[in-house]
């Protein structure tokens, strides 16, 4: 279901502008329909009130809890079942925030991804992205959404863009605390200026080679690591948010000192926070994970030259909960592994 179907079902059964935000406003803050010192027969529709269970009975079915992992650092990881059997992964994360998929699988194909081993199985709907929100907050507050879940923000665009508008208005979250990543799609710097919740912006570096970067990212769109950066900072400039550059630290692959030169030659001065997170080791992938000691160097010689780095720890590391790592483990998915070869800088 769309959030756009969800409107047109409304306005079918007699639903005005303020019913219809209602429905939408109590049902992506996880509130029952019936809250509220008002009874629901004295102002809703007659054939909105008969329909309205079958409405919350449907939006309750599409994303169900099929199993969770709660971690030590506060975290916890959902695999979350939709109506059709498939299941994708939203992340609780400490302090307030969730972050949702809005794809099973991914047509990116990153070498060093669960997710991307699979392939795209097929797109989340804008509805389906909410429930995930509305699930999480049954279990927790949220106040911060990140499209950083399995899948590529940009090749469901419109869904995507769809749901953060509702979560942006009646859904209760402030703008720049909804946070769409992508690998540099042109369509996402295009599309989100002109949107009325403006989100805040991810962008997956990772290298600042673009060879490189064409081995790790095999699918994504041939723009250079320079032509992400420049948009991404007319995008900061007109947002007022700052981007954030995702950097996933593998060692003997992307932490070489010609990388971390170039990330001062790339980012220093630029309206951004790098944050690099030590890669997540999965079972199958021959790419290792640095020491956090020297993750921590890195970081602090990128700090001292100027570029704001803050180094983070994937979510759920103690219950193997990297992206894709539960649905991998629930589905057994049955892709090849794409050999990298460590190409010295």
């Amino acid at each position: 279901m769309r959030i756009e179907t969800l409107r047109e079902r409304l306005r079918a059964l007699g639903a005005g502008p303020r019913h219809e935000n209602r429905v939408l406003r109590l049902w992506s803050q996880a509130l029952p329909q019936d809250k509220g010192p008002r009874r629901l027969q004295d102002f809703m529709p007659r054939a909105l009130l008969a329909e309205l269970p079958r409405i919350e009975a449907d939006l309750a079915a599409l994303a169900r809890l099929q199993s969770a992992h709660p971690a030590q650092d506060g975290s916890e990881r959902l695999l979350v079942e939709l109506a059709d059997g498939q299941a994708v992964e939203s992340v609780l994360l400490p302090r307030e925030g969730l972050c949702i998929s809005s794809q099973v699988g991914c047509a990116v194909g990153c070498v060093f991804c669960m997710t991307g081993r699979e392939g795209l199985v097929r797109h989340v709907t804008s509805g389906e992205m909410v429930a995930q929100v509305v699930l999480a907050r049954q279990r927790r507050p949220v106040r911060k959404v990140v499209f950083m879940g399995m899948g590529e923000p940009a090749h469901n665009l419109e869904q995507v863009l769809e749901a953060i508008d509702l979560l942006g208005t009646w859904g209760n979250i402030g703008h720049k605390s909804l946070v769409l990543s992508t690998v540099g799609d042109p369509r996402v710097f295009e599309a989100l200026p002109q949107q009325r919740v403006r989100p805040a912006l991810a962008l997956s570096l990772h290298t600042t080679r673009a060879d490189l970067r064409a081995e790790l990212l095999p699918r994504a769109p041939r723009l250079t690591p320079e032509d992400i950066v420049d948009a991404g900072e007319r995008y900061a400039r007109e947002s007022g948010y700052p981007i954030q550059y995702q950097w996933t630290l593998i060692e003997g692959i992307n932490d070489s000192q010609a990388e971390l030169d170039g990330i001062v030659r790339l980012l220093k001065g630029k309206f951004g926070v790098l944050n690099m997170i030590p890669f997540n080791e999965v079972d199958g992938l021959n790419f290792r994970r640095p020491s956090w000691e020297r993750a921590a160097e890195i970081a602090r010689h990128l700090h001292r030259r100027g570029v704001l780095t803050k180094l983070r720890q994937s979510a759920g590391q103690d219950v193997e909960g990297g992206c894709g790592q539960l649905r991998a483990r629930a589905t057994r998915p049955s892709g090849r592994v794409i050999p990298l070869q460590a190409v010295a800088g």
